[in-house]
């Protein structure tokens, strides 16, 4: 008798590089694709959800994997790239069973799902959902409390069952690595019961970098569920100019309630960005760059680029003011360049090294003219001056990237490169055929 494979947990294969036999990288492992069958029989699994690197989500059939072994999944190299879409009939193991409540058979005790193994049946190509490891009683995987156990999937009943509260805990744990614009993405393709239940479980300064990468809609969505006192921490810890976007989408009425609710700072920051036109150098711009007086040195402006929580696109340059140093500031100076400050001794004084040559843009420059500027001066990122001559703040090339793309563009894959017939359309991963996919 042939052996059964051996058994892997399902939140060891999140984020799981995809091969094909040549080497080439396919994708990410974001989701396994399984149907529940009648009885106590495990689920069959039937394949994967893969996330190309242009951001497409493809499904895998178990038939076109030949091997996961050392943090890899090998294929055969023969994938149909039509993006994946879920049937009534299939479960989505990671986003759909992970921190389900279950009853033991034996006992009838209530349990949490934190993980679920899966095996490739002996002497076949198939693979099924063999295991579940829970934790007894009430609450989530974070929980100290309840022992755990791993159990066979006929020891556990009700995965069937619709869950109104189901917990978050073990599917934020597979998220954990994940940058924010990948997480978005993974939050983007679950159903809006789970959506909401991860937004509950992530701490405000994850959920807050989550949604600044998520669609308008999404954003909204998730943030009318949350409790206002947390809608407005949330936003707190948004950067001020996607904070501005988002309220702009909802109601007047709900909008001032949250900005009520918001630190009186934050606030008014706020509503200064939400008081220029969207399209303009005020309505794009950031209220916190990075602002230093003249007498600061060269070791100060690198100490305050090096913080970790800066875009690249704020860290590219300094802006020296007269006080007060928050925006709007004294007298903008001018501009030091990252470049130049690796140039200087330490000892350095800012103020004498400003680039004042290139002009600052007045707050209601238009998009396009914002563009122009940024490309005509090669730069990532520049200062919006009012007519007193104190700085508002910098709009960065990322902000404007968003307000040209389309407004859909968060929902689709990366641009896909045209095909060697001159027209557009997916790109095949390699090796790719033609087949019908999913089934």
């Amino acid at each position: 008798m042939v052996a059964s494979g051996p058994r892997i947990f399902v939140s060891h294969l999140a984020g799981v590089p995809v091969f094909d036999p040549n080497g080439d990288q396919v994708g990410r492992v974001r989701d396994l694709v399984a149907m529940l069958r009648v009885g106590r029989r495990p689920p069959r699994l039937l394949g994967l959800v893969v996330e190309m690197l242009n951001r497409r989500r493809i499904f895998l059939p178990m038939t076109r994997v030949t091997g996961i072994e050392s943090g890899q999944v090998i294929t055969t190299g023969v994938l149909n790239v039509r993006r994946f879409e879920q049937r009534p009939t299939e479960r989505l193991v990671i986003g759909e069973l992970l921190d389900r409540r279950v009853e033991l058979v034996d006992s009838g005790e209530e349990a949490t799902v934190l993980d679920v193994s899966v095996q490739r049946l002996p002497a076949r190509r198939d693979w099924e959902i063999d295991r579940v490891f829970v934790r007894r009683g009430r609450g989530g995987a974070l929980r100290r409390r309840g022992e755990t156990l791993t159990v066979e999937w006929s020891a556990v009943t009700g995965f069937s069952l619709e869950e109104e509260a189901q917990g978050a805990e073990s599917l934020v744990a597979t998220f954990e690595r994940m940058r924010p614009a990948d997480l978005a993405n993974a939050l983007h393709h679950l159903s809006p019961k789970r959506r909401a239940e991860v937004a509950d479980a992530l701490d405000d300064d994850r959920l807050a970098d989550v949604l600044e990468e998520l669609p308008e809609d999404d954003q909204v969505e998730i943030l009318g569920k949350l409790q206002e006192e947390r809608a407005a921490d949330v936003l707190e810890a948004m950067d001020p100019d996607d904070a501005a976007d988002l309220l702009s989408e909802l109601p007047e009425a709900d909008k001032e309630r949250l900005l009520a609710l918001m630190r009186p700072d934050d606030a008014a920051d706020v509503r200064r960005l939400l008081s220029y036109e969207e399209r303009t150098a005020g309505g794009l711009m950031t209220t916190e760059p990075i602002v230093l007086r003249a007498d600061a040195t060269v070791a100060d402006a690198l100490a305050r680029v090096r913080r970790q929580d800066l875009s690249p696109a704020l860290a590219a340059q300094v802006y020296v003011c007269r006080p007060p140093d928050e925006t709007p500031t004294g007298k903008y100076l001018g501009t030091v360049h990252f470049q130049r400050l690796l140039r200087d001794p330490p000892f350095t004084l800012v103020g004498s090294m400003v680039d004042s040559d290139l002009p600052p843009l007045p707050p209601n420059t238009p998009l396009r003219a914002v563009t122009s500027y940024l490309a005509a001066y090669n730069m990532v990122a520049a200062p919006v001056v009012d007519e007193s001559g104190s700085l508002l703040g910098a709009v960065t090339v990322d902000d404007v990237l968003d307000h040209l793309l389309p407004e859909d563009w968060r929902e689709t894959e990366f641009a896909e490169p045209a095909r060697s017939d001159g027209g557009t359309g997916p790109a095949r991963a390699p090796g790719t055929g033609g087949e019908s996919w999913h089934g």
